[in-house]
């Protein structure tokens, strides 16, 4: 027997309910939407930046986060999801003591240092828009667009209410953060090109 999805008044009664929803799930329109899961390559780029930032000392361990950090959006659009899970978060320290009960950034905390997203074929769109404008409107002041197909970092700034390009890395060229300062990593490493 197939059980109805419950639907869901706040986003707070989201966060609040613990049955039966196993995974990670984004509100749409009140329902519980299931995301699916990384694809391989989205999952090691995310991997091998923590790994870079936790052993270069640039963020700690405990600050950073890869696809599990749920963040509380405004809904901007129709059809736009309640909150996102970015590929790679750093946190800022209060967000520790803030996030007690589930690892999720709600409208009434600070907003993370930095998101970084690992764009997906076919769902460019959502990344370079749909999250961007998200993004912006919840005060992140950082965020980086990742892309294999075209093998570069985009480094965005917040400036007012919309982002703009700090810059963009490719190849050899370490990535600079305004928030983290220079990683010891470079997009030829991130694509496994030499």
């Amino acid at each position: 027997m197939t059980q109805a999805k419950p639907r869901f008044s706040s986003f707070a009664e989201y966060l609040a309910y613990s049955d039966g929803l196993e995974g990670r799930y984004t509100l749409v329109n009140g329902e519980p939407i299931e995301l699916p899961p990384k694809s391989p390559e989205n999952d090691f780029i995310a991997r091998l930046l923590l790994l870079n930032l936790a052993t270069s000392g640039i963020a700690p361990l405990a600050l950073v986060t890869i696809h599990t950090l749920q963040i509380q959006v405004s809904v901007l659009e129709p059809g736009d999801p309640a909150s996102r899970y970015p590929d790679l978060a750093v946190l800022r320290p209060e967000h520790l003591e803030l996030m007690q009960r589930r690892l999720a950034i709600t409208l009434d905390m600070p907003p993370p240092r930095l998101v970084a997203e690992v764009i997906s074929p076919g769902n460019r769109n959502r990344d370079f828009e749909r999250k961007r404008a998200q993004y912006a409107d919840r005060g992140i002041p950082e965020y980086w667009l990742i892309d294999p197909e075209d093998k570069t970092v985009t480094v965005l700034l917040l400036e007012g209410d919309e982002y703009g390009v700090f810059a963009v890395y490719r190849g050899n060229t370490p990535i600079v953060s305004p928030a983290l300062g220079t990683l010891a990593i470079a997009p030829a490493q991130l694509f496994g090109a030499e």
